[in-house]
């Protein structure tokens, strides 16, 4: 039973006022997660300032039975950062742990704190003429530790690949308050498990991030954007192939939009226009970048190349290159403004999913009928980050029903049938965004049973508590984790 009194009385002994806090006006923000999907409640919101204050609380909580949320930018798009309702736990908040520690551009790395905001990265750095080639739509709230803790993609995913790839070195305390600390970057270092790897993408279940070794790049010195209009998915997925032929390295991302997505955006977006003159099936932002003079000379000539090629092949209606860079920015307006413009039709489920890139277009051709037949008056749509096989699948209910009715109800099964198809397709029911407590019992359904029990013998070995993020990830079995279920239920 735990001395809720005495563990809160020392908590706060330990980070003081500002560290610890059970004022509703300050906790209140952080129960919901960022869709409004998940509620919660909690013990207290910690707010340590170290890592040695981490490393303290955690030690504290072990102590009392205290189970811990870690929270980043509560930007998570499956719950994952949410407290569940027995309002037992306590959120550990990394955000004031926000200090680039280092950036060191003749290395190209740099050192950051959990709380870091993706887009304070992106401006420290470009003011040291170096970049961090990782961004998305949340990069003004989205932190270092919760994009480390996802394994965060992006819409840079193509060239760079997703936050694993960009993590060289990271620090973490475990279950038992230990520090772990892989900072330090080895180009070479062949002493057993790649632990860091095993904390990447874990969710808060298995550690906390408190910091990490990321790879910076060359400043990008020149890049082009283009609009293109194609006939069909797979005819977007025959001009990335040609892209990728022709562009290379320089190719930066490949972004796919339906028309009707982007008709939405255009009527949701003041003063925006469409690209291009006329309809098109499917859409495709493309971006080229160089990162070196030479490069930055003849991308404008590899741009236009890259366009009448295309042409010549028959992979294009038609095709614009931005101007200018404020053009440029309003492309990927467009692209960024899919999710607000989809908000004003009403409720949707959305689904983060992969299968193998080159059956993509086959699997969005065979899966929207499938759905909107199975579901009369919805609207499935895909869209995103077709280069590495991963769209966003999006069904919006019909017109006029209760948004959380629907949700709760057809949405539900839907997201199963989503999920089942999937499958079916041998890919992935979280592509980007994670599992968290969204999609923990489809995971348990549909995942590799060998995997999953893998996953459980980590988190026994590492958590034996089971107190790290309960109830997020890994699906139930976890011996300490059902002992604390079973609490619950009985309270």
């Amino acid at each position: 039973m735990v001395d809720t009194a005495r563990f809160l009385s020392e908590a706060e002994a330990l980070l003081g006022p500002r560290g610890l806090t059970r004022d509703p006006d300050l906790v209140d923000p952080w129960l919901t997660d960022w869709r409004g999907r998940f509620t919660g409640n909690a013990l207290a919101l910690a707010s340590p300032a170290s890592t040695k204050e981490v490393s303290e609380l955690v030690k504290l909580c072990a102590r009392h039975g205290v189970p811990i949320v870690p929270q980043g930018g509560n930007s998570g798009m499956c719950g994952g950062a949410t407290p569940d309702r027995t309002g037992k736990s306590v959120i550990l908040s990394l955000r004031r742990m926000d200090a680039i520690r280092k950036i060191d551009c003749e290395a190209g790395e740099a050192v950051c704190e959990a709380g870091v905001i993706l887009q304070s990265l992106h401006e420290a750095a470009e003011a040291q003429g170096v970049r961090f080639p990782l961004t998305l739509g949340g990069k003004g709230s989205a932190t270092v530790g919760g994009l480390v803790s996802t394994n965060a993609g992006g819409t840079q995913v193509l060239r760079h690949g997703s936050m694993r790839a960009q993590v060289l070195g990271l620090e973490a305390v475990l279950a038992d308050g230990e520090v772990f600390d892989a900072l330090t970057v080895l180009k070479k270092d062949n002493r057993g498990f790649d632990l860091k790897q095993l904390l990447i993408g874990s969710e808060g279940t298995l550690g906390i991030v408190t910091a990490a070794t990321l790879r910076l790049l060359p400043a990008i010195a020149e890049r082009r954007v283009l609009w293109a209009g194609v006939t069909s998915l797979e005819g977007a997925r025959e001009l990335l192939l040609h892209c990728q032929k022709v562009a290379g390295a320089a190719l930066e991302g490949f972004e796919v939009i339906p028309q009707g997505t982007l008709a939405d955006v255009v009527r949701h977006l003041p003063g925006s226009r469409a690209p291009l003159a006329g309809d098109h099936a499917w859409h495709a932002l493309i971006e080229l970048v160089a990162e070196r003079g030479n490069d930055a000379e003849t991308l404008g000539t590899l741009a236009e190349t890259l366009l009448e090629s295309a042409f010549e092949a028959g992979l294009l209606e038609d095709a614009v290159i931005a101007a200018n860079e404020s053009q440029a920015e309003a492309f990927w307006l467009l692209r960024d403004s899919i999710a607000p413009a989809e908000r004003e039709k009403g409720p949707a489920v959305q689904h983060d999913i992969s299968v193998p890139v080159d059956r993509m277009p086959a699997f969005v051709a065979a899966a929207v009928p499938q759905i909107e037949a199975a579901w009369p008056g919805t609207e499935a749509i895909a869209f995103g980050h077709l280069g590495d096989g991963n769209v966003h699948f999006h069904v919006i209910a019909p017109p006029g029903v209760d948004p959380i009715g629907w949700q709760e109800g057809d949405g539900k099964k839907i997201s199963h049938q989503v999920y089942a198809l999937v499958t079916q397709w041998h890919g992935s029911i979280s592509a980007e965004h994670g599992i968290g407590q969204l999609k923990r019992e489809e995971f348990a359904e549909f995942g590799d049973p060998v995997a999953i029990a893998m996953m459980r013998h980590v988190k026994q070995a590492l958590d034996p508590q089971g107190l790290l993020n309960p109830g997020k990830l890994v699906p139930p079995g976890h011996l300490a984790e059902r002992q604390l279920a079973q609490g619950s239920d009985a309270a």
